[in-house]
């Protein structure tokens, strides 16, 4: 079985078919975007400190909007409103995980996460939530430690989780010592963000580092979350993970827009053992067919090893490749419309 490198192209391109359709801005913030806090006064303050409470929906959204508010200046040269904020795909993605209830406690030991019960909880349990952990704390700690959020690095602890307390880091201090090459990435980002002379590409390719860097930790960390999963949902969520690798050597842009066109075609709801893409019932026919390349994506690669990856990193790396494959994701975008 040789490996096709029109996969990539595909699976990018069916999720990128709807961007025709794309809502008014008002309609793709994450679920609670206008109630969750806005600025650092809007939290807890003890001994001098912000106290956050990063297992609670509001309050990490929250530490997406500050950081999306603390950089809309550096990104105002692209676009107005900050629609052309690169940082928006992570609070976007984590408010798709909430609205399909992937915070959610998956043992069902607890009602955490659950609308039946303490709906705005984030279950430690949850593999979703914890790599967006990854992808929320280190950012965010990193802005603070960069300057860009105009407080001294000291002034922001976040509180530790009920369990597995060792996993995490909850403040700037900690993360560096926990996770030096991460931080270090995310660092660099933000000093890239500062200087007047990056461009649009030269950012995406930082944040992707950086991205790339605090889930391959996640990753590792939390491989043993996938057994309080159904098999389907835990074969989604491992081929989740490798396309999101995929997704960052062509440097996909992770603006507000695309990011939440990016969501519609992603699953719903929580899967089952009986679903089987692509004839889930309740998908549509663009989300069934999605879900059911991601598979196909992961299974070729299970199946060539490495060198699937290493020849999509290697012809990505050429501006010409990765104009054509826009292009081709134009192409495939008019013919589903």
């Amino acid at each position: 079985m040789a490996f096709d490198l029109s996969w990539p192209y595909l699976i990018v391109g069916c999720i990128f078919a709807s961007l025709a359709r794309a809502s008014n801005i008002s309609d793709v913030y994450p679920p609670l975007w206008k109630e969750s806090p806005g600025q650092f006064s809007d939290y807890k303050i003890e001994n001098g400190k912000y106290i956050i409470n990063f297992w609670h929906y509001p309050e990490r959204l929250g530490t997406y909007k500050i950081l999306l508010n603390k950089t809309a200046k550096y990104f105002a040269k692209f676009s107005p409103e900050n629609e052309q904020n690169i940082l928006w795909g992570l609070p976007v993605h984590h408010g798709w995980q909430y609205q399909t209830g992937r915070l959610a406690d998956p043992t069902e030991s607890t009602d955490c996460g659950r609308k039946s019960g303490d709906h705005l909880c984030i279950s430690v349990d949850s593999w979703w939530a914890d790599l967006n952990y990854y992808l929320s704390a280190m950012p965010f700690l990193a802005a603070v430690d960069s300057g860009i959020m105009g407080i001294p690095s000291d002034k922001v602890t976040f509180l530790p989780p009920p369990k597995d307390q060792m996993n995490f880091c909850y403040n700037v201090s900690s993360c560096h010592s926990s996770f030096p090459e991460a931080m270090k990435k995310w660092n660099e980002f933000y000093q890239h963000v500062k200087s007047h002379s990056s461009s649009f590409d030269d950012l995406l390719e930082y944040l992707w580092a950086a991205h790339v860097s605090s889930l391959e930790i996640a990753r590792k960390n939390f491989h043993n979350r996938l057994k309080y999963y159904s098999k389907q949902e835990a074969d989604f969520e491992r081929s989740w993970a490798l396309f999101v690798d995929y997704l960052a050597p062509p440097l996909f842009p992770t603006t507000l827009i695309r990011t939440y066109e990016f969501q519609k075609e992603l699953p719903k709801r929580m899967l089952m053992n009986e679903d089987r893409a692509p004839f889930i019932r309740d998908f549509s026919g663009f989300q069934n067919t999605v879900l059911f390349a991601l598979s196909v994506l992961h299974k070729v690669h299970k199946y060539t090893g490495t060198l699937s990856f290493v020849l999509w990193k290697t012809l990505m790396k050429s501006t010409v490749a990765r104009k054509l494959f826009l292009e081709i994701l134009e192409f495939i975008l008019h013919s589903f419309n």
